[in-house]
């Protein structure tokens, strides 16, 4: 679901939509959603993070969590290893932040497909807004679909 605006509206948006679906897990991926997310207090699970916006270095975000997991994944891929550190983090206890050396935006993806169902996903929309995803057995069958994609794409 896109949800259109300034971060103001977005975010009020996010939080009413969490307090009525109650999801399973909340996942951030991107430095500016959840930096976003958690000025507001909406509780996160897992976060994201590259410590870039828009390919652009920033300030790494100051958060207090349980762990922190790394993994390298180059822009334009995912890696084993990001997707075996994003399912380690799902399945921790507590807050988890996830530092990719490279980029994030893929990662969307592998979030989904490792979340469990009724977990919301998000990341932001450059401009635009920020996209809830509400994970589903269909929305992971969608998911697969585009990962199945890049492979076969890379296979020719």
């Amino acid at each position: 679901m896109l949800v259109e605006g300034p971060f103001q509206d977005t975010m009020k948006r996010l939080k009413e939509l969490v307090e009525i679906v109650k999801p399973s897990l909340v996942v951030s991926v991107g430095d500016i959603v959840t930096s976003h997310m958690l000025e507001e207090g909406i509780s996160l699970d897992v976060l994201l993070v590259d410590n870039k916006t828009m390919r652009k270095p920033i300030q790494p975000i100051i958060v207090e969590v349980d762990q922190t997991l790394y993994a390298k994944n180059p822009p334009g891929t995912i890696t084993d290893e990001a997707w075996a550190t994003i399912k380690q983090a799902i399945a921790q206890k507590g807050r988890t932040k996830v530092i990719i050396d490279g980029e994030e935006d893929l990662l969307t993806v592998v979030t989904v497909l490792s979340a469990p169902d009724n977990a919301f996903v998000v990341y932001g929309q450059p401009q635009v807004g920020i996209v809830v995803i509400k994970v589903s057995e269909e929305v992971k069958e969608k998911m697969q679909r585009i990962i199945d994609l890049m492979i076969d794409s890379s296979k020719s």
